[in-house]
């Protein structure tokens, strides 16, 4: 990334999937322009975050970078909740299961 802001844009949205989440191992974003695709989807946003036991991933288009990054980091939220949740009544089954 080569502007600052952008790039705390970024982290500080992504902080927001690790505070709800412990587990992240790695975290990759690729923010690209795509001249060729139409004006209103031309900023596109993508990320891989690989948490323990899976790997996540998620990709948003929007004429506006920013805009691109909000719909990327909600998607993400998203797919770590599901995972989250998982996780958790798999081990609650588990524990049932053991008494």
């Amino acid at each position: 990334m080569k502007s600052p802001p952008l790039r705390g844009y970024v982290t500080s949205k992504l902080d927001r999937i690790t505070r709800h989440f412990d587990q992240v191992v790695d975290v990759k974003v690729l923010l690209t322009v795509d001249n060729m695709t139409e004006k209103d989807r031309r900023q596109r946003a993508e990320c891989n975050v690989h948490v323990k036991g899976r790997d996540l991933f998620a990709e948003s288009s929007h004429a506006d970078l920013y805009a691109a990054v909000d719909e990327l980091t909600d998607k993400l939220d998203r797919q770590v909740g599901r995972h989250k949740t998982k996780i958790k009544e798999h081990h609650h089954v588990t524990a049932k299961r053991q008494a």
